[in-house]
């Protein structure tokens, strides 16, 4: 097992791990997609709550939470979490655009 005080992609190496020691993902893996997106917007309703209430430890949690159901989420899909950031950062590490009302809008 791999060292917890590492980078990124050790971490969703071991979130993997965890995903198929309790039977969420792989082979003997009972979760699926439509549990998982669920469990996903779940975890976006508690992060908005964190956010609301101006909790830093519930938003970390939240934050967190929601990385831990994406990751299970495309290593159902047979994906790569960490591929998939490289392949959205590939696409906005070059796009322009402005910020309106809070939000960044990108240029058409």
């Amino acid at each position: 097992m791999k060292d917890i005080n590492t980078d990124s992609s050790d971490l969703a190496f071991l979130v993997r791990h965890w995903g198929r020691t309790n039977q969420i993902t792989g082979q003997d893996g009972q979760g699926t997609i439509s549990g998982q997106y669920r469990k996903l917007l779940e975890e976006v309703g508690e992060l908005g709550q964190a956010l609301m209430e101006d909790d830093a430890c519930e938003t970390i949690d939240a934050v967190g939470d929601c990385a831990v159901v994406l990751i299970l989420l495309a290593d159902m899909k047979g994906l790569r979490f960490e591929e998939c950031l490289r392949d959205a950062y590939d696409v906005i590490k070059t796009r322009k655009g402005r910020m309106e009302d809070g939000v960044f809008v990108k240029d058409a």
